[in-house]
């Protein structure tokens, strides 16, 4: 098997995952790396040390790449994206495809003009805790899904979002995009629609009133991440520019009459995600997120609270790499490169969370108006539906 050559642009925290496409002789290779700041190229080398090293994403473009991996910040996914894709190279956005649903759809138009191949990093959706949910859904254990609540505590809100680029809301839209797009992501895969009517609310609660700012240009996300920065007042050193939401939340419609609820704040003392799925025959709800949580599913009429369940279905997957995520979907996209076909994530999904998202922010900055989703072209839907291909 002649192996697919592979580059990765923006050599930050989330690149790493572009490691499990890298098996030289079994498939695949990362030969080009790219980043503007040096520093970045360098370390790139230590893992990839036969790649050659560019400082701006056009130089690739000539390099007859199979495939790209755009892990670069969410406002630096749409330009070059099109760029690749317009070249004829199969890309691999990382989540969200874009920070508005203007810029997701040029991205999309970009795809279907030129028939390169476009995939999106939805990790979640190889999630076992995910994967658990569905399938029970798949199965009837709780009837039709009418509404969906999503509560997601970000514990370390303070140093993985307010300390750098994804503080300022021309970098991310917000977090409700930036954060939000797993999952609204999960809760449309989960209801079988996606949203068409949004509203929300909320502020910067707690971040903005601390003044210890620091410029953190040239730092590695590992530099200023620390489990030790608690109280979340007593965070120090946050970034320059920090003018997104670190409190959020946003009431959804889905096109088939489903109804979700999302929940997000970034200064709780736990990190993960609770789902409660109300169908017509019971609900589920996990507990935990990771390996040792569990999905319980209520289907016997009673009333009052009771902890035990009529079932209960243990989460699988390892405390590494988003529950064991983030290999299924590099070798998901390999194959897509390789292959075509059909996959678990989706562009137009990863549209639809990015323009609820949108939406939603804007509700949200609008002391929370109301806003609707606008529709996507019919042939945009139909081509990426059907594996993209005419």
């Amino acid at each position: 098997m002649t192996d697919l050559r592979f580059g990765v642009v923006g050599l930050g925290a989330r690149s790493r995952i572009a490691q499990y496409a890298h098996r030289p002789g079994e498939g695949s290779e990362v030969v080009a790396v790219c980043d503007p700041v040096a520093g970045q190229r360098d370390l790139a080398l230590e893992l990839y040390p036969d790649a050659t090293a560019y400082a701006d994403h056009s130089e690739l473009l000539d390099q007859k790449l199979d495939g790209v991996f755009l892990t670069t910040p969410d406002d630096l996914h749409e330009g070059p994206a099109i760029d690749f894709l317009q070249a004829g190279v199969s890309v691999f956005v990382e989540k969200p495809l874009a920070i508005t649903t203007e810029g997701s759809d040029r991205v999309l138009q970009a795809a279907y003009d030129s028939g390169a191949r476009l995939y999106v990093g939805h990790n979640m959706r190889h999630m076992p805790v995910v994967l658990t949910m569905r399938q029970l859904i798949q199965d009837g254990a709780i009837g039709d899904v009418k509404a969906i609540w999503c509560r997601h505590f970000v514990g370390h809100g303070g140093d993985f979002y307010f300390k750098d680029w994804h503080a300022d809301r021309t970098r991310t839209t917000g977090l409700l995009l930036q954060k939000g797009a797993h999952d609204i992501d999960v809760m449309h895969w989960l209801a079988g629609g996606y949203t068409t009517r949004v509203n929300a609310m909320g502020a910067l609660t707690l971040y903005g009133g601390i003044t210890d700012r620091m410029d953190r240009t040239g730092q590695r996300f590992k530099d200023f991440v620390s489990s030790d920065n608690w109280p979340p007042l007593e965070q120090k050193g946050l970034a320059p520019v920090m003018d997104v939401e670190d409190l959020s939340m946003a009431n959804l419609l889905l096109d088939n009459g489903v109804f979700l609820t999302y929940e997000q704040c970034h200064y709780t003392p736990d990190y993960w995600r609770n789902y409660t799925v109300i169908g017509t025959h019971g609900r589920l709800e996990n507990f935990g997120d990771g390996p040792g949580g569990v999905v319980k599913v209520w289907n016997s009429r009673r009333s009052g609270y009771r902890e035990d369940a009529d079932l209960v279905v243990e989460i699988g997957g390892d405390n590494e790499n988003h529950g064991g995520a983030d290999p299924h979907l590099v070798a998901e996209f390999v194959n897509f490169v390789r292959e075509g076909g059909a996959t678990l994530t989706s562009p137009i999904a990863a549209r639809a969370a990015v323009a609820a998202g949108y939406a939603a922010t804007q509700s949200l900055r609008a002391n929370g108006v109301p806003q609707d989703v606008p529709a996507l072209d019919p042939a945009l839907v139909s081509y990426f539906d059907n594996g993209q291909t005419r």
